[in-house]
């Protein structure tokens, strides 16, 4: 893995539309932060601290592992 790019994966916007069609507003307000952090987070462009990783989990009742993903960059 050495000099290789890995990348954190998500499944947020399938599981909030899955879940009622739950608008990133809504996720946030339940998670605690904000609907800009939310998007940036679904979009890939921040990964999450690991209490808020949990804490999205949480609201879809789901293991980490089932809403985020590590692995390496697909070219």
């Amino acid at each position: 893995m050495a000099g290789s790019k890995a990348t954190i994966r998500n499944r947020i916007r399938k599981l909030r539309f899955d879940k009622g069609e739950m608008t990133q507003l809504e996720l946030a307000e339940r998670v605690g932060v904000t609907r800009q952090t939310v998007n940036a987070i679904e979009g890939a462009k921040y990964s999450p601290s690991l209490e808020v990783a949990f804490r999205i989990a949480e609201v879809f009742g789901l293991p980490l592992e089932e809403v985020f993903q590590h692995g390496p960059v697909e070219e």
